[in-house]
């Protein structure tokens, strides 16, 4: 992978919040690559700073400790007004509900068109009503639904809103924030498909963020498990899902639910114990156990998972 393209890099990243007694660390000292043209997944459950790492990529919250990058040029705390400018325009997020991330007051033309508004990434009107109308159409929607409100639209129609409302930028890479965990089963497929399609035509590079390892799978190139604000385990896609190193990535996996109701019923979950891990005198180290399979753990441990 040396020679492929990191267009977003962050170096033992912390982000804390709050001060003196009431600090609260949401993530430590998380470090790892986003190569260009590829879909990075975070996993984890709900609190575990998955949210709070793609707000940091975004700048929306400060990192307290560490370093980002975004195509080699550094992106976290004070930066130029122009470079700001860029990351906003090139970096966008897709809101976990499609819902409460859309102007209710606002017409669909507007909620799409604000970043152009904002960025002027127009010629005139006509120019600015032809980019909504392409960018509609090629997330699967009418061009006559811009002069409608969001309220007139399903879960699904609102989410590729959202996406229409981050690609009208023309971004380099998009941070989904858990962008099908409010929608139906039967319109999740449809939200995943739309996204490996563009991803392919703009060739678009993601930060996919999920607590479902069973939808990760099928969008992902490389998967990141974290917990309580530390990243565990890292691999490519399938060899994670063929080769679970770490407890809490095992404990996960059982947790998927199997389509052959049989293997369902017989299957046993896995419960994750942190008490496990004695990290008393032997600490914890964050290594490459295989070829691109990393992992966190002491001396003993990484010895039994190189045996596995």
């Amino acid at each position: 992978m040396a020679d492929r393209e990191k267009l977003i890099e962050l170096k033992d990243v912390s982000v804390k919040f709050g001060t003196g007694r009431k600090e609260f660390t949401a993530v430590k000292n998380v470090s790892f690559d986003i190569f260009k043209n590829e879909t990075f997944s975070l996993v984890g459950e709900s609190g575990s700073g998955k949210t709070t790492i793609g707000r940091a990529i975004l700048r929306i919250n400060p990192v307290s400790g560490g370093e980002i990058f975004f195509k080699g040029q550094k992106i976290s705390g004070r930066i130029t007004r122009t470079l700001d400018k860029e990351v906003i325009r090139k970096c966008q997020m897709i809101f976990q509900d499609p819902m409460a991330s859309l102007n209710e007051r606002a017409k669909v033309d507007y909620i799409v068109s604000e970043g152009l508004f904002n960025f002027h990434l127009y010629k005139d009107n006509k120019d600015r009503m032809e980019k909504v109308q392409k960018v509609l159409r090629e997330v699967g929607l009418l061009p006559e639904f811009a002069s409608r409100f969001p309220h007139e639209f399903s879960g699904g129609q609102r989410q590729r809103i959202g996406v229409a409302r981050a690609l009208v930028m023309e971004p380099e890479f998009i941070i989904a924030d858990e962008p099908i965990s409010a929608l139906d089963v039967s319109i999740r497929a449809q939200v995943l498909n739309l996204l490996n399609r563009l991803k392919k035509e703009r060739n678009l590079t993601y930060l996919f963020i999920s607590h479902d390892l069973s939808v990760v799978r099928f969008i992902s190139d490389r998967i990141a498990v974290i917990r309580n604000g530390t990243i565990l385990e890292l691999s490519e896609a399938e060899e994670l899902f063929h080769r679970p190193l770490h407890p809490y990535t095992r404990a996960l996996l059982s947790a998927v639910s199997q389509p052959d109701p049989e293997i369902e019923k017989k299957k046993k979950l896995f419960v994750y114990d942190p008490s496990m891990h004695d990290y008393s005198t032997d600490k914890p180290v964050w290594e490459e156990v295989f070829d691109h399979h990393f992992v966190y753990g002491n001396k003993s441990e990484l010895d039994q998972y190189r045996k596995s």
